[in-house]
C-alpha cells in the first residue's frame, strides 16, 4: 500500500442558488461554480452571471 502524498482540504459554501464557492486550503480566492448557456435553459435558473458548472470543472480535469 502507497503512502498518503496529500489530503485535499475544501469547504464548499452555498451562496445564493445556484452560486457555490469552494474554499481549497492554500488557494487565496475560492472557485466559483454556477451555471451557464444550455445549463441555464436546461435547469430553467436565471443567475446573476454566467459561471463554470461543476460538470465543466470535472471534465477540465479530467481532459487535462
Amino acid at each position: 500500500m502507497g503512502e498518503v502524498v496529500h489530503t485535499a482540504r475544501i469547504r464548499i459554501v452555498q451562496k445564493q442558488r445556484p452560486l457555490r464557492e469552494a474554499y481549497i486550503e492554500g488557494f487565496a480566492e475560492p472557485l466559483r461554480f454556477g451555471v451557464h448557456g444550455g445549463y441555464r435553459s436546461f435547469y430553467r435558473v436565471q443567475s446573476a452571471e454566467p459561471l463554470p458548472a461543476t460538470i465543466d470543472h470535472l471534465l477540465a480535469a479530467l481532459a487535462g
